[in-house]
């Protein structure tokens, strides 16, 4: 449907119809308008979280793959 067939429809319609195409045209409008992007959330840095860390006295933990190598093993079979 081209622009001015869709301009003699909306001509054609009555009053009422016309203020409810007008309301939806409103709600389209607000649904489809392209917000401005928002500023990304700071991320705080991870050297002050706690849980960095938490492991470092471990021995167990020195090298991670031959730990996880264990568990795997040891529960996997």
């Amino acid at each position: 449907m081209t622009n001015e067939e869709m301009l003699r429809e909306i001509e054609a319609l009555p009053l009422e119809a016309k203020r409810n195409l007008q309301d939806f045209l409103a709600f389209l409008r607000t649904r489809y308008q392209s917000s401005p992007p928002s500023k990304p959330a700071r991320l705080p840095e991870l050297t002050k979280e706690k849980f960095v860390g938490m492991w470092r006295d471990r021995e167990d933990m020195r090298d991670s793959s031959a730990w996880v190598r264990n568990v795997r093993k040891t529960h996997w079979g």
